[in-house]
């Protein structure tokens, strides 16, 4: 696999200002994703309504094993889940928004192993996968009733980096769409990596061939990222050493400059570090500290999209791994794994400081949830 730098990119059409808006909606499913090496059996679903702030417990919407993370095609009709076993696999399903029930439509090999994370194009027409066990990506294309073909792009990463017992070989572990759907950013923890690649239906949905690559410090592990919403600045997680690298993004070129590196855990703490998830609301930025078991809050600059630590907020259970805020802006729902719940935060609009709202759901192993609408 060749890799160029950032410099070396060519100029692409202009940049979309932002990824499709979701359509005015009061009513929607929360899926939740879980392990299934305990209590849970698949992905459950509730029935959400932030303006009332209410919510319905809807059970088991399918089954499917270890279905850890999941992604909503952009027409809110079809659901997927990477099975994150030893034989990764991808399933499709067509959501039901009435019942929230799942109908399972196809599953194909991730062709590797330990799938920890999945990704639909802002076309609907491609899905992606990262293989955390081997090291690998593959795209997948999305047929018009929603389910997957055979991977029609693969990519096998190299490389390891300085800790050994973590990054002796390559570890993929997200795949995330730039806003303006050109480039599909990989984080790979084992590299210290992030690689961008362009997305091109002509190649199976990626040009494998020369990704630009930007380099994390040695020893951090970069795992999830998030672009602001303008896409003018980008920022990655690190779980080995939970922190958040921003950089510049120049989408015209995949360029990342001007790397401000900070903290996502308490001065003075000497516990464990584990970053998890990161997602962006307005001028704020949160990640998950699994070691803390807590949230931690950050203000973004508008002008130069560093970060400065505002708090840390404990997410009231065990290893809070994905976390994600509601299509109303105004809720963040943190999932702790090992205490098997699921705590709803209020956020406040102006400081983005969370406040629990006293609602918790009861959920085995939750570890991903995302939204869909209910017509």
């Amino acid at each position: 696999m060749k890799r160029r730098s950032f410099l070396q990119i060519a100029a692409v059409s202009p940049l979309l200002a932002q990824a499709p808006k979701q359509p005015a909606r009061t009513e929607w499913i929360a899926w939740v994703g879980t392990y299934t090496r305990g209590k849970s059996k698949g992905i459950y679903a509730y029935r959400w309504n932030p303006a009332e702030h209410k919510s319905t417990e809807l059970g088991l919407a399918g089954e499917s094993s270890n279905p850890s993370f999941l992604a909503v095609h952009p027409n809110q009709q079809f659901l997927y889940a990477v099975n994150e076993d030893n034989k990764g696999m991808v399933s499709a399903f067509g959501i039901d928004p009435q019942s929230g029930q799942l109908k399972p439509l196809a599953q194909v090999s991730s062709r590797g192993s330990g799938p920890c994370h999945v990704a639909v194009d802002h076309t609907g027409h491609w899905a992606y996968a990262a293989n955390y066990n081997s090291g690998s990506i593959a795209g997948f294309p999305v047929h018009s009733d929603g389910a997957l073909g055979e991977s029609s792009v693969f990519v096998q990463h190299s490389g390891s980096s300085v800790n050994k017992s973590r990054q002796g070989e390559p570890h993929a572990h997200a795949t995330v769409l730039s806003p303006d759907n050109r480039h599909l950013l990989v984080a790979d923890l084992g590299m210290d990596e992030v690689l961008a690649y362009p997305v091109d239906p002509s190649a199976g949905g990626l040009n494998v061939r020369d990704p630009a690559v930007a380099k994390l410090t040695p020893g951090s592990g970069p795992r999830h990222l998030a672009f602001r919403p303008d896409a003018k600045f980008v920022y990655v997680l690190s779980e080995l050493t939970a922190t958040v690298t921003s950089f510049r993004y120049s989408p015209a070129r995949a360029l990342f400059e001007d790397p401000q590196t900070i903290s996502a855990l308490p001065d003075g703490y000497n516990g464990p570090k584990s970053g998890a998830e990161i997602a962006i609301h307005g001028n704020h930025l949160y990640t998950s500290n699994r070691g803390h078991n807590s949230i931690a809050a950050f203000r973004i600059d508008p002008a130069s999209g560093h970060l400065t630590l505002t708090g840390h907020t404990p997410t009231q259970g065990k290893t809070p791994r994905n976390f994600a805020i509601d299509p109303s802006g105004g809720y963040l729902l943190a999932a702790n794994q090992d205490s098997d719940n699921i705590v709803i935060f209020k956020i406040d609009p102006h400081t983005g400081g969370l406040t629990p709202t006293g609602e918790v759901w009861n959920v085995g192993a939750p570890v991903c949830i995302v939204f869909s609408a209910v017509k």
